[in-house]
């Protein structure tokens, strides 16, 4: 059966990036971020970025950031697993930390055209399955969009003076957003004769037939849907910890519930792809909705790259498990290449040696 041309593709992800086509849209970001971040820069008024307070208590909340930014790390291995027993396959948490934490060194470390999100489904894709691979991580990926305005409700729950705030709607139009397209989504990979046709298929769109098997078990099975949504929310919750954390780091005073609330608003429109890492749309974001809480511009700018750059760091520790699943991938297409033999770990097509998901 011939495999999935994302998953042939993307194990060229484990080496340097060949397509001008993709280093064209990488540069486009670039120049993108560049741009938003150098005229929000001349916004900030000289010596505001600088905390204040540089007593123990800035340390403390930065390393705690960082080892909350850890923790999400690993609370996001676990949605991933829980995202797989969906398909009823176990794979241990050790290893999709280790697949995980190497996506996050490409995604974020690596001048590549290849996201993270193709690093784990290539790497994942040799124990169950390309089509389970790739539809595990766009499930996972999914509960976010649940996840993410989810707290942001709460948020304003929390404090709902917030939404008297200038530009408090802005926060409200992503969510809402962000919901209208999670159901257009599952609608669409839910339904048995749009995606679901697909399913039986033995070409590259039976991976979009494995998105509606994984979403129309999670409609049969409640409880695991339950325990998929609990570890999304588990783990957008650590990352916006982690920023409140770096707000205090760096001195700024706002309520509790706005970091709650504005937080993963941020987090929903960063992943739009015209910037590289969010770069520039965060900081504008930050800056759009916590001015109204007094926060200065540096401040709010300050807030957005630290919470970048705690990302970078601990995305350093993925170096060395992207280098040994890139030696590994090497020394397996070297073997293939010499005896013409598929490896015993290459991906199937599925869990089941081959057989159409169910």
């Amino acid at each position: 059966m011939t495999r999935m041309a994302v998953v042939d593709s993307v194990r060229a992800s484990d080496g340097p990036p060949a397509s001008r086509v993709g280093m064209l849209k990488v540069t486009l970001r670039l120049l993108v971020s560049a741009a938003l971040l150098a005229f929000l820069v001349t916004k900030i008024p000289a010596g505001s970025l600088e905390p204040k307070d540089t007593h123990t208590g800035t340390l403390s909340f930065f390393f705690a950031a960082l080892g909350l930014t850890f923790a999400g790390f690993v609370l996001s291995a676990w949605r991933w697993q829980r995202v797989l027993a969906v398909f009823d396959v176990h794979v241990g948490l050790r290893t999709l930390l280790s697949h995980y934490l190497a996506g996050q060194f490409v995604g974020n470390l690596l001048p590549s055209t290849i996201g993270g999100d193709v690093l784990r489904v290539s790497r994942s894709s040799k124990r169950v399955g390309g089509d389970v691979a790739f539809a595990s991580v766009a499930i996972e990926r999914l509960t976010g969009f649940v996840a993410l305005p989810l707290l942001t409700v709460i948020g304003f729950v929390v404090k709902p003076s917030l939404l008297e705030l200038p530009h408090a709607w802005v926060a409200v139009v992503i969510s809402a957003v962000t919901v209208v397209a999670l159901l257009v989504i599952v609608f669409v990979a839910g339904h048995p004769d749009l995606a679901g046709r697909f399913e039986r298929h033995e070409n590259w769109m039976r991976f979009i037939g494995a998105v509606h098997t994984g979403v129309a078990r999670l409609r049969r099975e409640p409880r695991r849907g339950i325990a998929v949504l609990g570890a999304a929310v588990a783990y957008q919750a650590s990352v916006v910890a982690a920023v409140w954390c770096a707000v205090h780091a760096l001195g700024v005073s706002v309520p509790d519930g706005a970091v709650i609330a504005f937080i993963p608003a941020v987090a929903m429109a960063q992943v739009l792809p015209i910037s590289l890492g969010g770069l520039g749309i965060r900081e504008g974001l930050l800056v759009l909705l916590l001015h109204p809480l007094g926060v200065p511009p540096g401040k709010a700018i300050g807030v957005g790259l630290l919470w970048y750059g705690m990302t970078l760091l601990v995305s350093l520790l993925g170096a060395p498990a992207f280098a040994v699943g890139h030696r590994h991938g090497h020394r397996q297409g070297h073997r293939r290449g010499h005896n013409e033999e598929p490896d015993a770990d290459a991906p199937r097509d599925s869990p089941t040696g081959g057989a159409p998901l169910r």
